[in-house]
């Protein structure tokens, strides 16, 4: 039911906007202040809509004569967040590589030639600043309208806002900094330091950590997200900040596991599969809805993408087309040891018609596609769309209780129960305590293979990688890493992307990242 009230809100409002990166003011179809003021009911649509930024493309259906993007694009689909996202985290490093080819994606696959021209660096610099412009927005008008629940409101839209920055400075490191202090008119700004943009989204998560609800609508912020986020910046608050923040992390993520509602899923495949809005696991996932939210750019880009030849039934996925791109490497599955008598059930590949090795990534034989995500049910029905209604698990607590063993080993911390939530998941992933370690089994490697055999696919890796000192550089290759079949390394100035071409035109201001040229 909760999905549905989401879904229906996304919907509720329709935006047309352009973006010229910084220096745009948000075209609505009727002012925030003039709606509020004519209706206070109407905050909770909006709200819904900034949500939507995370998950919409713009107004129409794919393919139609009336799809409009927000940002510029030749394909709508490519342009929403989560698609931009994940090729970034997630082609750059060893969980998997995609054949196509098109329009930037083998810099991506091969972690090799990043252009400031890459079309993708460019979606996810615009998109989260166009979902950000549209947010400040938001906030100002609020503010004005006086509403009764105004400081609720506003906390979800600061997490949003919050949660844009966090991805930037992941992606980018330090960025231009644009609250409801600037306006909605469009400025020209220097970038502010990875560590200063890391201390203002720290400070709005602490600032409505006691204000956001303990439990809220589904697809929606509550409390369990921020204290998530703010576990997730404190672990990677040493690449961010060149100060470690681990004991901050296990506060946070042991705040998530022990004061949350969340529980795990008893079943892992159901996390990803068209009825997941049931899964008691997911702390906040990004909706998607095969009637409402139709677009080529959240979990129908992971299932088709990863969907081929005759081999594979993908009427048993839930979907109608194939699109033969994505396949896991080797680099991936090996971790999971032999697959035919591993026992850990997080082992989703397909193995038909397909080749252990990956010699050439441009094959779609060469390499396993994964079944991890699939738009069927989770009563065994196939629910046939041509649209995923499967939900992006964002944050879920299988990650807070990786995070919190994480932080433990690095602090030296509660080890009895870093172990005691690593067997949780490893008895979900086995069906009993065969897959069990012990306290001298959880090691930073150790930790780091876990995190890739519970959360691959998932948008994850890439930041995993760089934390542990593994991304760039040649200590750990894994396959066509630097376009190379058997890896090779790459350069230190990789940790980050290089800011759009488009960015540095509109905003003079913007220097880019050392290493590479405008």
């Amino acid at each position: 039911m909760y999905k549905k009230i989401i879904i229906l809100l996304l919907v509720a409002v329709g935006l047309n906007a352009c973006l010229d990166d910084l220096n745009t003011e948000p075209e609505i179809e009727l002012s925030l202040e003039n709606l509020l003021a004519n209706d206070p009911q109407a905050a909770t649509s909006l709200l819904s809509r900034l949500y939507g930024g995370l998950v919409l493309h713009g107004t129409g259906v794919p393919g139609s004569d009336d799809q409009q993007s927000d940002i510029a694009g030749n394909d709508p689909g490519e342009t929403v967040f989560f698609r931009a996202m994940w090729n970034m985290q997630t082609l750059t490093t060893d969980i998997a590589k995609n054949r196509w080819g098109d329009g930037g994606l083998d810099p991506l696959t091969t972690a090799t030639d990043w252009a400031p021209t890459n079309k993708f660096f460019g979606y996810m610099y615009n998109r989260s600043y166009f979902n950000i412009a549209q947010i400040n927005n938001f906030i100002l008008d609020v503010q004005k309208a006086n509403l009764e629940d105004a400081d609720l409101y506003i906390a979800e839209a600061r997490f949003l806002r919050a949660l844009h920055y966090y991805y930037m400075m992941d992606l980018f490191g330090g960025v231009v900094l644009v609250t409801e202090a600037d306006g909605v008119t469009g400025v020209e700004k220097a970038k502010e330091s990875r560590e200063d943009i890391f201390k203002f989204v720290e400070k709005e998560l602490l600032e409505i950590e006691s204000v956001i609800p303990a439990s809220n609508q589904y697809g929606r912020a509550s409390k369990a997200t921020v204290q998530f986020l703010l576990a997730k910046i404190y672990l990677n608050a040493e690449v961010y900040t060149g100060n470690e923040r681990y004991a901050d992390a296990l506060i946070y993520s042991g705040k998530v596991k022990t004061e949350s509602p969340f529980t795990l899923d008893d079943n892992y495949q159901h996390i990803f599969m068209g009825d997941n809005y049931n899964s008691p696991e997911i702390i906040f996932p990004l909706v998607g809805d095969k009637a409402m939210v139709q677009t080529y750019g959240n979990t129908t880009y992971l299932i088709n993408g990863g969907s081929g030849d005759s081999t594979m039934p993908i009427n048993d996925f839930g979907i109608q087309e194939s699109w033969f791109g994505h396949r896991c490497t080797p680099a991936l599955y090996s971790k999971f040891g032999d697959l035919d008598t591993t026992g850990d059930q997080r082992a989703l590949f397909w193995t038909t018609g397909h080749n252990f090795e990956m010699t050439d990534y441009k094959i779609w034989e060469d390499g396993y596609p994964t079944t991890k995500f699939r738009n069927s049910l989770s009563d065994g029905s196939n629910n046939v769309t041509s649209f995923s209604d499967v939900d992006v698990p964002l944050f879920r607590l299988a990650d807070a209780m990786l995070m919190y063993a994480e932080a433990a080993l690095r602090t030296n911390t509660n080890i009895g129960t870093a172990v005691d939530y690593v067997n949780e998941l490893r008895e979900r992933a086995y069906g009993d305590s065969s897959g069990n370690i012990s306290n001298v089994d959880l090691t930073l490697n150790f930790i780091l293979d876990e995190r890739a055999r519970e959360l691959y696919y998932e948008g994850h890796r890439r930041q995993d990688l760089i934390r542990f000192g593994k991304f760039t550089g040649g200590d750990y290759l894994w396959p066509w890493k630097g376009n190379v079949a058997d890896g090779a390394a790459i350069p230190a100035h990789y940790n980050l992307f290089p800011f759009p071409l488009e960015a540095l035109q509109a905003n003079p201001k913007l220097e880019q990242n050392p290493g590479y040229s405008n």
